[in-house]
This record gives C-alpha cells, sequence and structure tokens, in this order.
C-alpha cells in the first residue's frame, strides 16, 4: 500500500483500528497466519506497476472468512485486474482521491469487517446475547482475541467499564453460564470459523487466538465438540457448531430462566 494511502488508513480511528503494513503477498500470507488480522485491505499493484490479481486471489483461496477491501487508483490498468476480482467474488473497492474521504473509507471499512469471523460468530450468538448491554457485547467481541489460555472475567468487566460482579449479575439475569465460559465456547467457535479456511493450521488458530500451546486449544475444542480440530474441519459446518454450544451448554440455562 502505498504512503499516502496507508497514512489515510492509520489516521482513521486509531483506537479502533490498527494496521499492519506487507511488502509482498507472501508476506501478507504470514501476517494472516500469525496475528489477529481481520480484514485485509488490498492493492493489485502491490510490489510493482502492473496490476496483478494472483496474490489477492490466493488470499481468497487461502482464507475466504477473511473479508477483502481493494483499496486502489483509478487508472485503465487497472479495469481489467478489478474486473478479474469481481469474478472472485470481491465487491467492495475504495478509489483513492476519488471515494476516501475519511466518512467514507471508515463506513467502507466497518462493512467489511461485519463480514469478519468474529462478526459472524457474535452474530450467530445473537438472539442470546442480545438482551445484555452494548458495552458487554462489544467487549465479548475483544475478548475474541485476548492473549492467553483462558481470558478472564475481570478483563471482560474492564473492558465493558462494569464492576466485575454488575458483569457476573448481568449474565445471569439473561440466563446465561458465567462470563467465562461463554468467553470459551466464543473463542472457540471462533477457532471452528478458522479452521475451516484451508490457509490455517491448528497451530496458526492457536497462536491467533492466544493460545501459549497448541495442545490446550485441542483439549478445549474436544471438551466443546468431542472431536479433535483435524475431525472439525470436515465434520461440523458453522451452523453445525452453534448448535452444538448453544444446546448443550447456552440453551438450558436459558429456558430456565425463562420458565
Amino acid at each position: 500500500m502505498p504512503t499516502e494511502r496507508l497514512f489515510r488508513l492509520r489516521s482513521l480511528d486509531p483506537d479502533r483500528f490498527v494496521w499492519e503494513a506487507v511488502g509482498t503477498w507472501p508476506e501478507a500470507v504470514e501476517a494472516i497466519r500469525a496475528k489477529p488480522v481481520q480484514m485485509a485491505v488490498v492493492d493489485p499493484l502491490l510490489g510493482g506497476t502492473v496490476p496483478r490479481t494472483h496474490g489477492i486471489g490466493r488470499l481468497r483461496q487461502f482464507f475466504p472468512s477473511l473479508p477483502l477491501l481493494v483499496y486502489t487508483e483509478l487508472a485503465p490498468a487497472t479495469a481489467g485486474a478489478l474486473l478479474e476480482l469481481g469474478r472472485t467474488g470481491i465487491r467492495r473497492v475504495v478509489v483513492h482521491r476519488f471515494e476516501d474521504t475519511p466518512g467514507a473509507l471508515r463506513t467502507a471499512l466497518l462493512a467489511e469487517l461485519e463480514q469478519s469471523a468474529s462478526q459472524q460468530v457474535l452474530l450467530g450468538l445473537g438472539p442470546l446475547l442480545h438482551e445484555l448491554p452494548a458495552s458487554l457485547r462489544l467487549a465479548l467481541e475483544q475478548m475474541l482475541h485476548a492473549t492467553g489460555d483462558g481470558p478472564t472475567v475481570t478483563a471482560l468487566a474492564e473492558r465493558a467499564r462494569l464492576t466485575r460482579r454488575t458483569c457476573e449479575r448481568w449474565f445471569t439475569k439473561v440466563g446465561l453460564p458465567s462470563p467465562r465460559v461463554v468467553m470459551v465456547l466464543a473463542r472457540l467457535l471462533y477457532a471452528h470459523r478458522l479452521l475451516l479456511d484451508p490457509g490455517y493450521t491448528v497451530e496458526d488458530v492457536a497462536i491467533k487466538l492466544g493460545y501459549s500451546k497448541t495442545k490446550t486449544l485441542q483439549m478445549h475444542l474436544r471438551a466443546a465438540f468431542g472431536c479433535t480440530a483435524g475431525e472439525l474441519r470436515v465434520s461440523l459446518t458453522t451452523d453445525d457448531a452453534l448448535a452444538a454450544v448453544t444446546d448443550r451448554y447456552l440453551r438450558p440455562l436459558s429456558r430456565a430462566a425463562a420458565s
């Protein structure tokens, strides 16, 4: 990404967006595998003056759950590349100097982020979480990327700007298990979504979720789903995984609270 465009990205909500700049497509793949990347802003002109779609196509092939936003310049040479990218399912393009005012660029980023794996996990859990305060729902999403083998309730409460006791009371009030159980289950659903992408290994997913040891993630997956990470790739769809978690851990308490 040219310096001017990277500056525009980094000047938008720096407390919310943290950008990792790469110079080549192999570097992009490695960054996606090893870091908590939620979306990629890409340019078919990366690495040269002739637009090429191969690198972007490989990202789409390896990481289909990763939102891709094309941010490029308007030039005759890029028209064919954009048409080719459209055939791969990429629909959102921001054109430098025409469509990248701060407001328009922020809107495009947020719209693309709604398709991220973490957002899809929270969307699936939405019917069970909708009675929680908005600050707690946002904090739950942020805790999907917390480092360590187990996110703490204290950290969740701090992100939501609540006391630990108030945080726990909210979960009890709406018929959910403890905040820690919900956070672990959400992270495992997130792990499952990432494992469905052919570009991630089990080790990659453990690193992205902040686990210090891959075997700890494997142990948690087996406890929740009854199978290993490798088996999860081929045995459960995202809907199956969500149903397994909600039916076993979440709905019984919700029904008891409602009765």
